[in-house]
């Protein structure tokens, strides 16, 4: 009977420090909007800042962001929009936590070139699909796009999208995409979070 009583403190505890630890996690969680790593020059993008009232997001050189303006609630936490995005707008973002903490990084690039390449900004799970997207900055139909990875020619494609099915690690790296006639997108890194990370 002790041993069951034990065990089931035991129980407790270890399942008041997972929630604890599942907390934190949500509390420093920045998620963007599109979720992807490359943008057009006056592009909008909105930050969302998981379990905080008010969403300062940092850049990582011009410091913290003014959206007072566009800050707003959600149901779990707050937002930022930033209108017409530039150039030295590229760079990692995070926001304060509180206790010394910071949320995840985001990392985004912006161009003012003609080609980008959608690929998500927030770490892809191991399992899932992926579809990166060759995108011209002047029209919108369907055109041939070449898929680079670290600089090494990986695939073609008509459509300008390249579909990775159940992703791993070993997909993980840096991306980039070039369309003939009109450039190359800048390069990317695809994280890829395993199970239990």
């Amino acid at each position: 009977m002790e041993v069951t009583a034990l065990c089931i403190k035991l129980l407790m505890i270890v399942m008041m420090l997972l929630s604890e630890h599942d907390q934190k996690v949500y509390a420093a969680s920045l998620h963007i909007d599109p979720n992807r790593a490359q943008f057009f020059v006056y592009e909008s993008l909105t930050f969302h800042c998981e379990g905080v009232s008010d969403c300062e997001v940092v850049h990582e050189s011009k410091g913290k962001i003014s959206c007072n303006k566009t800050n707003s609630r959600t149901s779990t936490g707050s937002s930022c929009t930033v209108t017409n995005v530039y150039v030295d707008d590229s760079g990692k973002y995070w926001f304060d936590a509180g206790g010394g903490n910071k949320s995840n990084i985001v990392n985004i690039d912006v161009t003012d070139g003609s080609v980008i390449m959608e690929i998500p900004a927030l770490p892809v799970m191991e399992g899932e699909d992926v579809t990166l997207t060759c995108r011209n900055k002047t029209t919108s139909s369907q055109t041939l796009a070449h898929f680079y990875n670290y600089g090494i020619f990986i695939s073609n494609s008509s459509t300008g999208n390249m579909i990775i099915n159940s992703v791993s690690k070993s997909n993980e790296g840096l991306y980039k995409c070039s369309i003939s006639g009109f450039g190359q997108s800048p390069e990317s890194r695809m994280i890829i979070r395993g199970f239990g990370e």
